[in-house]
């Protein structure tokens, strides 16, 4: 049984030595085109060219209701433009690939490419504000300024970025080309998928094209401010890491003892009640040995403060415990005295 493939799976024991893609000629002839062409779509829409014509032409046509049987397949085709769910797929991969390269570059990269995306092309669907094909009123007409949002194609260009960021990303010339095809294939069918549903025109699909092309040609400028990020939260976290450390190393500090308070009140009343003040009551300092020893002297004060039994009454009554005998006088009596041996006692 092979377990080579299962290794793959495991985290490298160190960062791999990735390259950055850079700002190359090709890359900036490329990025220059693409400008250019998203310019002339807006331009040609601006001013109600033939590509106008063009739209309300497939709007018509309702390639809905010629093809129905596409119609099931193709409503769930196109949540694979759907920001939501494709942010979420693609962010787990990355996720797994930045634990498992020690950086934070494949997350990052993501972050920047669709924060780029929806200002983008946030700004230029609510500065035209163009209407769908379901909201038209004016056949011919750019619907624009009508307070819409679909000019470029939100599912389009969502697409174009979030799938082709994983061949930005690739480490290896044959997965970034594989990877390339296979985003290339699925926003292309996102984009006539919605022009399919008749949710967007087609020149919302090809601005929308163009809009996330540029995205992901215009990464590489941002490589140095993804590189910084990366090493400012790698920085922050082993510093915290260090505080825990610490905290864990360093031990408590004891405790001292803490003397025993007593209340004035008591250690005088139990002097007034056993009829001496607190100097009767063990030796004086500088006496013995406990001069000068906290400890003693805290005992000894703990030892005067502490109140005095009162006097009880006996509880048997007074007098010999010892039985009494008759034949005996009691001591200090006045009578008779014992005779003398050795011959009578005289009258």
């Amino acid at each position: 049984m092979r377990t080579d493939i299962f290794a793959r799976l495991d985290r490298e024991p160190e960062p791999p030595k990735i390259e950055i893609p850079r700002m190359s000629r090709h890359r900036i002839a490329l990025f220059g085109g693409t400008l250019a062409f998203y310019l002339a779509i807006v331009v040609a829409v601006l001013v109600s060219s033939w590509l106008v014509a063009l739209d309300w032409k497939v709007m018509l046509f309702r390639p809905y209701q010629q093809w129905p049987e596409l119609h099931a397949f193709l409503d769930y085709y196109v949540v694979l433009g759907q920001r939501g769910p494709t942010a979420v797929m693609v962010a787990s991969w990355l996720g797994w690939r930045s634990w498992r390269q020690h950086t934070l570059r494949p997350l990052l990269t993501l972050g920047v490419s669709l924060l780029l995306l929806n200002l983008s092309v946030g700004a230029v669907k609510l500065g035209l504000g163009r209407l769908g094909p379901h909201y038209a009123t004016q056949i011919g007409s750019a619907e624009l300024y009508a307070g819409g949002d679909i000019f470029p194609s939100g599912h389009t260009a969502n697409a174009v970025v979030t799938w082709g960021i994983l061949a930005y990303l690739a480490t290896t010339p044959r997965a970034r080309r594989y990877l390339s095809a296979l985003s290339a294939f699925v926003s292309l069918g996102v984009g006539l998928t919605t022009v399919y549903i008749g949710t967007h025109w087609l020149s919302d699909v090809l601005l929308g094209w163009a809009a996330g092309l540029l995205i992901l040609l215009a990464l590489p400028w941002f490589e140095p401010l993804i590189t910084r990020t990366e090493i400012l939260i790698l920085s922050v976290r082993e510093q915290w890491r260090d505080r825990r450390r610490q905290r864990r190393s360093v031990p408590a500090a004891p405790m001292a003892p803490e003397p025993v308070l007593l209340p004035q009140a008591l250690g005088g009343g139990a002097a007034a009640e056993g009829g001496q003040g607190p100097s009767s009551r063990g030796p004086a300092p500088g006496a013995g040995g406990t001069s000068g020893h906290p400890g003693a002297a805290a005992r000894a004060r703990a030892h005067q403060a502490h109140p005095v039994r009162p006097e009880r009454m006996p509880l048997t009554p007074g007098g010999s415990r010892r039985p009494s005998h008759t034949d005996r006088s009691p001591r200090g009596s006045t009578g008779p005295s014992r005779p003398v041996t050795g011959g009578p006692v005289g009258p």
